[in-house]
C-alpha cells in the first residue's frame, strides 16, 4: 500500500482535505478519495477524518491508497501511419480521433493498443503496463507525430531530451480571433483547474512552468493560423495558453465556444514537425507530418487570406 505525506501551508488553512488531496493527485477522482477517507486509510494528524474534514496550518495528512493491478492492454490490428521505425524507437503520425493509452472510458482502441499489434512485445516497460513505450502524448483530437520507445534505453534517452527540450515539437493550430503581433510567447504556469477535474488551468497554486512560443502564418477574418512550438509539455498546454491570452482553438469545446465552430468538434491542432537525437546513434532526426484532410478543409471553410 503506497501512502503519501502532506503537510498543509497557511495557503491551505480551511480547505477541504478531499478537494486538497484531489488536487495533489489528479489521477484520482474526488469519490475515490472520499471512499478512501471512508475506509479509514486518510489520517488527518493521525486520526481518520470525515469526507467534510478541513485542516489547519501545520497539519499533516497521510493518504494510504492500496495499489491497483491494471487490466492487461490487448494488441490490436488498428490502422497506424508509421512514419520512421528502426530497433530502437517508432515514429507515428497519429489520426485525430485516437487516444493514445487505455485510460476510464478508452479501454481500448488506442495507440497503444495499435503499437502492441505491429511491434509485439518490443516496446519499453518504462510507462508501465498500461503506457508501454510512450514517451509523449498528444491529446485525443490533435493530430500528428508522436516517438515511442522501443527498449527502455531509447526511453530514458528520450525522456531526457524531453526534460533538456533537445526533443523539439512544432504544432500548427487555427486560433480564434485576430492578432496585432506576428509573434509572441506565453510564459504562464499550468495545473489543475480547481473546480473542473477534466480541464487544465493557468494557475500559480500547483502550477508548474508552461511556455508557448507562438507565430502567426496566416490572418483570416475572425481566425488565425498559428505555429506553436513547445518550450514545457504539460497537459493541454497549447489550448490553456492560447485561450488565457483570449485565442482559444477552433473547434475547442473545453476551453473555446462550446458549440461547434465551422462544423469541427474538437481542437484544430496539429503535430506538424519532430525533431529528435536519435539515442544510439546520436543523429539529428526531423521529421514532418502534412496536414491532415480535416485540417486543410478548416482552411478552405475560413475563406481568403486578408
Amino acid at each position: 500500500m503506497d501512502e503519501e505525506r502532506i503537510q498543509l501551508t497557511a495557503e491551505e488553512s480551511g480547505e477541504r482535505i478531499d478537494a486538497l488531496l484531489a488536487r495533489a493527485f489528479p489521477a484520482l477522482s474526488r469519490s475515490l478519495i472520499q471512499k478512501c477517507m471512508e475506509a479509514g486509510t486518510v489520517t488527518l494528524n493521525g486520526k481518520p477524518v470525515k469526507k467534510n474534514a478541513r485542516g489547519a496550518a501545520g497539519d499533516e495528512v497521510l493518504f494510504a491508497f492500496p495499489e491497483t493491478e491494471p487490466l492487461p492492454v490487448l494488441a490490436q490490428a488498428l490502422p497506424l501511419d508509421v512514419v520512421y521505425e528502426d530497433g530502437d524507437l517508432i515514429v507515428v503520425n497519429k489520426a485525430r480521433g485516437m487516444v493514445v493509452h487505455p485510460a476510464p472510458g478508452h479501454p481500448d482502441g488506442t495507440l497503444v493498443n495499435a503499437l502492441l499489434w505491429h511491434c509485439g512485445d518490443s516496446l519499453s516497460g518504462i510507462g508501465g503496463v498500461q503506457r508501454p513505450g510512450i514517451v509523449h502524448r498528444i491529446d485525443k483530437d490533435t493530430s500528428g507525430l508522436l516517438v515511442a520507445a522501443k527498449n527502455d534505453f531509447a526511453h530514458q534517452e528520450l525522456s531526457a531530451q524531453l526534460s533538456d527540450h533537445s526533443l523539439f515539437r512544432e504544432y500548427e493550430a487555427v486560433a480564434c480571433g485576430s492578432f496585432r503581433e506576428t509573434s509572441g510567447s506565453v510564459d504562464r504556469p499550468i495545473g489543475r483547474h480547481p473546480v473542473d477535474r477534466k480541464r487544465m488551468a493557468v494557475t500559480e497554486k500547483n502550477g508548474k512552468r508552461a511556455v508557448t512560443h507562438w507565430e502567426l502564418k496566416a490572418a483570416y477574418r475572425g481566425y488565425a493560423l498559428l505555429t506553436c512550438r513547445l518550450e514545457t509539455g504539460r497537459t493541454h498546454q497549447i489550448r490553456v495558453h492560447m485561450a488565457s491570452i483570449g485565442h482559444p482553438l477552433l473547434g475547442d469545446g473545453l476551453y473555446g465556444a462550446k458549440c461547434p465552430d465551422k462544423g469541427l468538434e474538437g481542437q484544430c491542432l496539429h503535430a506538424r514537425r519532430l525533431t529528435l537525437i536519435h539515442p544510439r546513434t546520436g543523429e539529428t532526426m526531423r521529421f514532418e507530418a502534412p496536414r491532415p484532410a480535416y485540417f486543410a478543409g478548416v482552411l478552405e471553410k475560413l475563406g481568403p487570406e486578408l
